[in-house]
C-alpha cells in the first residue's frame, strides 16, 4: 500500500468546500426553505418517504441524536411530519409534507448545478469509476461501524 495517502483529507475538504458552494447556490437561487444539511435529509425522503428515524440515520450517515434535532427544526418549519406506524405504535415514521414535496424540483436544479461543478472536465467513464471508488470507501467505512 502507498505509504502516504491524502484520500481522507481530500474527501474532508471536498465535503467542507462543497457544502459552502451548495449553500451559496441555494442562496443565489432564492431557496431559503431548507439548508444544505436539511437538503440531505430531504433527498433521502424524496427517494423513500415514510421511513423510521433509524433508517433515515443510516441512509444520511447522520447520528440519530443529530438527526433528531434537525428533524425538530424541519418539522417546525413545515418540511416533515412524524407519523406513528399503524402496525407498531412505538415506531415513528418521518414523512414529507406537501411543502417539502413542492421543493424537490428546485433542489434537483441546485443538485444538477453541483454535479456540473463536481464533474467539470470528467468523462462519463471517469465519473462512473470515481463513484465506484467512493462507494467502495464508503462500504469499507460502514464495515467498521458497530
Amino acid at each position: 500500500m502507498v505509504k502516504e495517502t491524502e484520500g481522507g483529507f481530500l474527501i474532508s475538504q471536498i465535503k467542507q468546500i462543497g457544502g459552502r458552494v451548495f449553500e451559496r447556490i441555494l442562496m443565489q437561487s432564492g431557496i431559503d426553505a431548507f439548508n444544505g444539511a436539511q437538503g440531505r435529509i430531504l433527498y433521502v425522503l424524496w427517494k423513500d418517504d415514510h421511513i423510521p428515524i433509524i433508517e433515515l440515520s443510516r441512509k444520511t450517515g447522520l447520528a440519530k441524536t443529530t438527526l433528531t434535532s434537525m428533524l425538530d427544526r424541519m418539522e417546525a418549519s413545515g418540511l416533515i411530519t412524524r407519523i406513528y406506524d399503524k402496525s407498531d405504535r412505538r415506531k415513528i415514521l418521518i414523512a414529507l409534507t406537501e411543502k417539502a414535496k413542492s421543493l424537490q424540483a428546485e433542489f434537483d436544479r441546485v443538485s444538477a448545478k453541483m454535479s456540473e461543478i463536481y464533474y467539470k472536465g470528467f468523462t462519463d467513464g471517469e465519473i462512473r469509476q470515481l463513484e465506484d471508488f467512493l462507494r467502495r470507501i464508503l462500504n469499507n467505512l460502514k464495515e467498521e461501524m458497530p
